[in-house]
Parts: structure tokens; sequence; C-alpha cells
């Protein structure tokens, strides 16, 4: 369990600075240099370390109170800063060393701004807690986050009734990158946003999003402050705003390429006793191969586009560290156990499908219309990996080159890795000369998918002439696969 107690390690005379970590002492250096009158601030730490079996990744949160700056139309608030993602200590004991070029641990440290309340003499705790979380899930699945990442939390962050239930990643607005002896860190913070702005930052990109809540002054200002008691989400206070994101999704598209989903396909060109074959053994050409940015783009979706699906939808996080010693290299979400079966290519051939039957839980079926429009129709692909499973589906265009799914066979496995080529889903195909009303009509069959409100499940789709079929389901049926 955390303590929050006075940090005292700033504080120290010059003469004993040696027995403080260097990577500690860099941070708290810049620390010093933005609170230089809170020498001492108060601390989240971890009674148990980390590396002593503990099961916060967090050494300490330390808890500042920043006036803000009113001539920037900031206001006062509580700024907390994580030790723990970054290398402190140098001596292998929880990351890698590496090296002073390269970053340090996993090369960022978390930070929060929260809304001061009136009358409030303390921070609250609760950040704290927060950001503990998201770092067990940076350390068991190694993978990181960076500034535009978006983050599906579904509740209130603080576990209270408000409407501010998720998350975006920016660079801090005050805290400049620190060079330590151990490597490079960089600052991310973290900004409590409704569910109409997350899926705004899916539908089109978290930069975006971050853009414009900079200038709402009640919705994060210039310095994105989160205010849990904000009811009103930055459209309801400007409706404009929507003209923009919707202005953005057309011209530029969504730069989501992928998420972590409840998902499985079934090849309905096969005999069902042959089902589970169907995903596991491959026969026939050899693939092509994508294309090394293509293969980096999917491998970066399948990498970093976890964060939608429920409050677990980050991969399932142990609460202690598997024999508590240091962590392997970093690693690629495709390089994973998980994945294995998904690469290399040499090892599973390519299987052309006739016809195919996708299935979705509803939160995943949420981005369908996403998919298609903000990714598909502007030349991309997009990738749905399976939390419960290795199997993938992923949608490319014609304008995804090597891909293993053809125009001539738009449905491909690659061992338990689908793959969707929507050729027919453009107006000047080759191929087949399909008309902008029917690709309207698809989206538009689709699109009460993209609402708040619940869909009442199951919820079928069937486009005969393609031979493809898609299923909306409870969740229960992917958390009860026998069922």
């Amino acid at each position: 369990m955390d303590e929050v107690r006075p940090n005292n390690g700033p504080a120290v005379a010059p003469g004993l600075a040696s027995i403080f970590p260097p990577g500690l002492q860099a941070i708290y250096g810049e620390c010093r240099r933005l609170y230089p009158d809170q020498a001492n601030p108060l601390q989240v730490t971890a009674i148990v370390k980390y590396w002593l079996g503990g099961p916060d990744p967090l050494d300490y949160i330390s808890m500042y109170r920043n006036v803000g700056c009113a001539a920037q139309d900031v206001q006062e608030h509580w700024h907390y800063i994580s030790f723990g993602l970054s290398d402190l200590y140098g001596d292998n004991r929880v990351h890698e060393f590496t090296g002073q070029e390269g970053p340090s641990g996993f090369g960022f440290e978390l930070t929060f701004r929260l809304k001061r309340e009136v009358g409030e003499t303390a921070p609250p705790t609760w950040p704290a807690e927060l950001m503990q979380g998201l770092a067990r899930y940076v350390f068991q699945s190694e993978n990181t986050f960076c500034s535009g990442d978006h983050i599906s939390w579904h509740s209130p962050l603080d576990n209270s009734e408000s409407r501010i239930q998720h998350m975006l990643l920016t660079e801090d607005p005050q805290i400049s990158p620190v060079h330590t002896p151990f490597g490079l860190v960089n600052f991310l913070q973290i900004v409590g946003v409704c569910t109409e702005e997350l899926q705004a930052a899916q539908q089109w990109n978290g930069q975006g999003i971050l853009e414009l809540l900079r200038g709402v002054h009640v919705a994060g200002g210039p310095w994105l402050i989160t205010d849990m008691r904000r009811g009103e989400t930055m459209f309801d206070i400007d409706p404009h705003l929507q003209e923009r994101v919707d202005q953005g999704i057309e011209t530029e598209g969504s730069n989501l390429s992928g998420v972590s989903a409840k998902c499985v396909w079934d090849d309905l060109s096969r005999p069902s006793e042959d089902e589970e074959d169907s995903r596991s053994i491959c026969i026939g050409s050899q693939p092509r191969r994508l294309s090394e940015k293509d293969t980096e783009q999917i491998r970066e979706a399948l990498r970093k586009g976890l964060e939608f699906n429920t409050k677990a939808a980050l991969p399932p996080i142990n609460s202690q560290k598997q024999g508590h010693d240091r962590p392997q290299s970093r690693k690629d979400s495709l390089e994973s156990e998980s994945s294995a079966a998904i690469i290399p290519h040499e090892l599973v051939r390519t299987r052309q499908l006739e016809s195919v039957h996708l299935k979705f839980n509803q939160e995943s079926g949420t981005l369908l219309p996403l998919c298609l429009r903000g990714r598909l129709l502007h030349g991309r692909h997009f990738t749905y990996k399976s939390i419960n499973g290795d199997t993938a589906i992923t949608f490319v265009s014609t304008g995804v080159e090597g891909a293993f799914a053809t125009e001539e066979h738009p449905y491909a496995a690659h061992g338990p890795w689908l793959q969707v080529n929507t050729h027919w889903l453009l107006v000047h195909t080759q191929t087949i000369l399909l008309t902008e009303e029917f690709v309207e009509q698809m989206l538009g069959d689709l699109s009460e998918l993209n609402t708040r409100e619940e869909t009442k499940l199951p919820k079928e789709y069937s486009w005969p002439e393609k031979k493809l079929k898609i299923s909306v389901l409870p969740d229960s049926v992917f958390d009860n696969p026998l069922q």
C-alpha cells in the first residue's frame, strides 16, 4: 500500500547528494527548477519497491501546487509527476541500462494536472493510483506511450460520477526533456476527457483534439488542466468545434491504425468441422510481403492501438512482476509470445477465402464506421487485434502495397491473421465498379454502432454479393467462447 510523505531527497546538503541515484537526481533537478519554493513536496511512495516484489512500478509520485498563469488564462492546479518509468538507478534492478544516448528506461515519465478546488489545502491522491495503473500496463506489455495517444478507461478517473472517463496524452507544457546519465526522459501529461472527446480523437487524431481543448478554458485551456467536475463536453461549450472535427476527418481521415479488440473470424467457405483448422493451418500460395512502411504501421497498430475496449481492455496486468528481475529488451507486439503465430511470413502460408464472417463485441463494432470512412476510403489500413488470443483482422485498401489479400482474392488468412482487401469499397476500382451510393449505404447500415446508446444485441449485417457477414455480439460470447 502506498503512503504519503514529504520528500526529503532534494533538500539534503550537497555533500550527501551522492547517496541519491543519478536518474532520480536529474528529474528532481527539473522539478526544483520548476518549483524552487517547494523543495519538499508531498509524495505518494510505494512502501515495497517494485524490484523487491511490490506491485507498483512507480517508486514515487510527487505532488506540487501550481499557481497557474493569469496572463495565459491558466488556472491554479495540482501537478503530479511520476518517478519510475525511466531508469532512476542505472544498475539493472528495474530497467536494462542501454547507455546515455538512447531513452532512459521506457523513455518517459507521466504527469497530470488537476484543477485545485476552492478551499483545497492538499492534493487528492487518487491520480497517483491512476498513474500506477498505467505504469503497470507499460511494464507488463512493454508498450510505450506517445503524445497523441488515447486511453479508454470507461470509468470516472476518480471513481466518482464524473463525465471525465478517458484520457489523452500530450507533452507536458512546462517540464523540459531531461538528459540523465542513463538516457533521455520525456514527460507525458495525462489529460482527462469525456467520451465524446475520446471518440473524436479516435475518428480523427489525438493531437487535433488536444489542440481544440487548449482553446477552451473550461475543457483544459493552454496547459490542459483536468477538471473532474466538468459537466459539458467541448462540443457542448462550442458547437462549432464539431464542424472542425468533421472537416478534419473528411480531409485527413483518422490516424488510428488499429486497436485491441474482442473479435474472431470464421471461414464460411470451409465445412463447419474444419472451423478450428481454418484459423491454425494455412495452405496455398506464398504470401506477398507487405511493404516495409505498411508492415511497420501495422506493427505499430498492434503495438500501441490498445486503449478502447473497456477499463480492462488494456491487456491483463499482473500485480506482481514475474521473478522480479529486470525486464527483457523492449519488443514489438508482433514479436511477443501472444502474437508469435502471426509471423514470420516464411513459416506460415497464405490461404485465400471465398466467404468470411467477422464477429466483434459492441465496443469493437463502434469503430467499424471509423475503419471504413476514416481509414479505408483514405487508402489506409485498420487492424483489430484480439485481446483473447492470437487472432487479428486487418482491413486494407488498394493504397496498401504488398498486402496478401488481393483484388482477385479479397479475403486471405495468414495463420490466425485474416486480411480483408476492401477494393470493392472504392468507386474507381478496375475489378468491380460500385456506385458511391452503395458505399454510403454500407456506412449507413453500420452507423447505428457509432452512437453512445446501447444497441440491442446480437446485430447482423450481411452483403451476400460480397460474401461478407459481420456480427456484433455481447461480450459474454468472447469471454465464454464455449457458450
